[in-house]
């Protein structure tokens, strides 16, 4: 179990902004951090890895004080079993894949689990290359490496696939699925990809302006109805056309395309890049938007 609660004042677009979070997590849950840049994302896992200091509250992990600003308790981010995946890799560039991944070793993980590692990440054609060298894709499959080899109990990814082209993309959301299940990890991942959560998280906490607005399982937050269907897809609309008396619209599902007919009312609430959930009733499609938050 991970209990945090805290309160940090911080610098956003339009001011100074109170960040005041009070979440449980349970031990081994998938949970995404969603909401618009700036409200406070990313400072909560700094402040739960220990690279930023809260101004107030308290970080409890499995009975275990992290951080308590009454009892002036604040472990180092070393003392803290967490693996912290950034955005732009932050791989040591003089370092080959393998010396990246013996520094960030702990005394307790031996070179054969290393070994492991590099053979379940698929990185063993790699390991003797620098960072340099590398693809978005291989680069952030040595940062989850990275990470893992620390044994955390937590796993915090900031947005670790937002740079990445579909492909990879999805290639790695199922790397990070059978990580969490295989380590029996705690994850908490900042995404706003719709999909990917949907795909990823037990349960998605929305944020605005530094609060919680809404939290459940990704269905209940971005789904404005109950639907019953055997099949159910999200996907990013490319287009909407306007017929007669039909609209059209193209949605991107993964890596297909598939193309919907839709009343026009219905498309006037659509537009280019929306999120959606595509849904096959006796094959019969239906398009449902997705909340933006």
């Amino acid at each position: 179990m991970i209990q945090i609660d805290l309160n940090k004042k911080l610098q956003a677009a339009e001011g100074e902004m109170l960040l005041k979070l009070k979440i449980d997590i349970e031990k081994g849950e998938f949970v995404t951090l969603y909401g618009a840049s700036g409200v406070g994302k990313t400072s909560t896992l700094r402040m739960i890895s220990g690279l930023l200091n809260p101004d107030a509250g308290k970080i409890i992990v499995n009975d275990e004080v992290w951080f308590d600003q009454s009892k002036k308790i604040n472990l180092t981010p070393q003392k803290r079993k967490v693996g912290y995946v950034f955005q732009d890799y932050a791989l040591f560039p003089q370092m080959t894949v393998l010396e990246n991944l013996q520094f960030a070793q702990t005394k307790k993980y031996g070179a054969k689990a290393i070994t492991s590692l590099i053979e379940l990440m698929e990185l063993g054609q790699l390991q003797n290359r620098k960072p340099e060298t590398l693809s978005g894709g291989q680069k952030q499959r040595v940062a989850l490496a990275r990470a893992l080899v620390q044994q955390p109990e937590i796993l915090l990814l900031d947005e670790p696939l937002a740079a990445l082209d579909t492909t990879i993309r999805y290639k790695l959301q199922e790397y990070l699925k059978q990580i969490h299940s295989e380590f029996k990890l705690t994850t908490i991942l900042i995404s706003h990809d719709v999909s990917e959560i949907v795909k990823l998280a037990d349960r998605v906490i929305c944020l605005e302006d530094g609060k919680i607005i809404n939290q459940g399982t990704p269905e209940h937050v971005f789904i404005n109805q109950k639907l019953s269907g055997k099949f159910k897809f999200t996907g990013e609309v490319l287009k909407v056309s306007n017929e007669e008396l039909i609209s059209i619209v193209t949605v991107r599902i993964h890596t297909e395309v598939v193309k919907v007919v839709v009343q026009p009312e219905e498309a006037q609430n659509l537009d280019v890049g929306d999120k959606v959930l595509v849904v096959s009733k006796a094959f019969n499609p239906l398009l449902y938007k997705l909340r933006a938050r």
